[in-house]
């Protein structure tokens, strides 16, 4: 893939994670927001990938899942998070 390849993939991917990370609750906003724009491209495929699909998930189970009031059964979900929090200099009680 060339540089003008990625460039133009990263200037169409971003704006549609970012409308997609839009969320009615403020707090999930602010969770992924700055994930978006400060560390998903850096993140691996992977997670990437995790990411797209965690936003596919209703805002009141994404709500408990980083405020850790449940726990995802997806261990894909749970690193994810977790990785987020950290990459947002967030640090979770166990």
């Amino acid at each position: 893939m060339s540089t003008n390849e990625i460039i133009k993939d990263t200037a169409e991917v971003l704006p549609r994670l970012r409308w997609a990370a839009r969320r009615g609750m403020l707090e999930l906003d602010v969770i992924l927001r700055p994930y978006i724009d400060n560390h998903y491209l850096d993140s691996s495929v992977e997670q990437q990938m995790t990411f797209k699909l965690l936003l596919t998930r209703d805002d009141p189970e994404l709500f408990a899942w980083f405020m850790g009031h449940e726990v995802p059964d997806d261990p894909d979900f749970v690193n994810l998070i977790r990785h987020i929090h950290e990459q947002n200099g967030v640090v979770l009680r166990d």
